[in-house]
């Protein structure tokens, strides 16, 4: 079987040129750094103990960042090496000043890729993120003596359904993990099921994911919002946006200055979104454009990457897209963290465990139509259940940095 994967990549390889070309040409890669899927570096290993994090997507980046800023400060620790997979990752960790934490993009899961990557970086320990399972990276890694942790382990019933019907080769590929520490008691189960034997549940790290003080709304446009009632509709994705404005129609008739934001999952759409907007007789605004005031303005849609946050700051209610259609939703625990009521639709199947949480703290609330998210939209945080959401997150930080510390520092002892 691993084989079989191996030479399909090869023969994906064949035809990788042109998928990279078509990928820049859509903005989905960078056009000089991309060299770095095929083991190529940009940046120079330094010598003494080096931590790895693998993470996909902006949401696993977010996660890590209170472990980065906490390793950040161990002289220990010589270098701190963060991969992802997505441009849209990079692009947020760019905003993080750190001193001795360098990105590469995660190298194309084939021996001669994985094998020049590990030759040259050379890690003391790997820390991948969720759901990020790569067999040729995890078995090099078992080969070379690096130890593998799986952190925040997630999966969901589709995947493990998916892995199920090739159970014996999942379970090669899960026993070169040293440990994972999933972050719910299904993925738990999941693992279990699979073959793995070492594992231990300590929570969603998402929970305690870092508060930036530099992220806030420029003093401008958080004046020109507080002086109107605005909501956020947040991660939305294709049709969904009808919706949103739909809502907006029906609020419009109570509140004359009603803004509803929306921050697109994928910014590449935005012109399509505008145009479903224009057609709707609704009058749209750019945040890239940053306008000088927002008269006549019905929806502000943020094409920006990596202030979604600024505007989960402000607002007292979020709505989390994806959830409306079939995708699964996305994370609530941003907005939650900030006191925001958080609604979304009946599909949530990403995040199940976290939404009967907040669901249970009556945080959060279910919406089918456009009427009802009308009444259900509020314009007042509720700072109470922020706090019950960070104390939850810093608990769990604290034992996440707990098991970890003592994973890196019995490789210290091995230099």
């Amino acid at each position: 079987m691993f084989f079989l994967y191996q030479a399909l990549l090869s023969i994906i390889l064949l035809i990788s040129p042109i998928i990279i070309i078509l990928r820049i040409f859509k903005n989905k890669e960078d056009e000089k750094r991309f060299v770095e899927k095929f083991s190529i570096p940009s940046k120079s290993r330094q010598n003494g103990l080096l931590i790895w994090f693998h993470a996909c997507s902006v949401g696993e980046v977010l996660s890590i960042i209170p472990l980065i800023k906490y390793y950040e400060k161990n002289n220990d620790i010589n270098q701190i090496l963060v991969t992802t997979s997505t441009l849209s990752s990079s692009k947020v960790l760019k905003k993080f000043k750190f001193k001795k934490t360098v990105h590469q993009f995660y190298p194309i899961d084939h021996f001669i890729f994985v094998n020049s990557f590990l030759n040259y970086w050379k890690p003391n320990i790997s820390i991948f993120m969720e759901s990020e399972i790569w067999p040729c990276m995890f078995h090099n890694l078992k080969h070379k003596g690096i130890p593998l942790i799986l952190l925040n382990a997630r999966i969901t019933k589709k995947t493990f359904n998916r892995w199920l019907k090739f159970k014996n080769f999942m379970k090669s590929i899960l026993n070169n993990i040293k440990i994972a520490y999933p972050q719910n008691k299904e993925t738990k189960l999941y693992l279990k099921k699979l073959g793995l034997n070492n594992y231990y549940q300590i929570g969603n790290i998402k929970f305690a994911e870092y508060d930036d003080a530099n992220q806030n709304l420029d003093k401008k446009l958080n004046l020109l919002l507080k002086n109107r009632k605005f909501w956020v509709a947040s991660s939305t994705h294709n049709s969904e946006e009808t919706f949103f404005a739909e809502t907006h129609r029906i609020l419009k008739r109570k509140y004359n200055d009603l803004i509803t934001i929306i921050i697109p999952r994928h910014i590449h759409r935005v012109k399509e979104i505008v145009s479903e907007l224009e057609r709707l007789e609704l009058k749209a605004n750019l945040h890239s454009l940053r306008p000088k005031n927002l008269k006549n303005t019905d929806i502000y849609i943020v094409d920006t990457f990596g202030e979604t946050k600024k505007f989960h700051k402000l607002s007292a209610t979020v709505f989390l897209g994806g959830s409306i259609i079939n995708r699964g939703g996305q994370n609530p625990l941003e907005a939650a963290r900030y006191g925001a009521k958080i609604l979304h639709g009946p599909f949530v199947s990403n995040f199940t465990d976290i939404y009967n949480l907040l669901k249970s703290k009556k945080i959060s609330k279910k919406i089918y139509t456009a009427k009802q998210l009308s009444k259900e939209i509020s314009f007042k945080k509720n700072v109470q259940s922020g706090l019950k959401i960070k104390n939850i997150g810093e608990k769990i930080l604290k034992k996440t940095i707990k098991v970890l510390d003592k994973h890196i520092f019995d490789e210290l002892k091995k230099t």
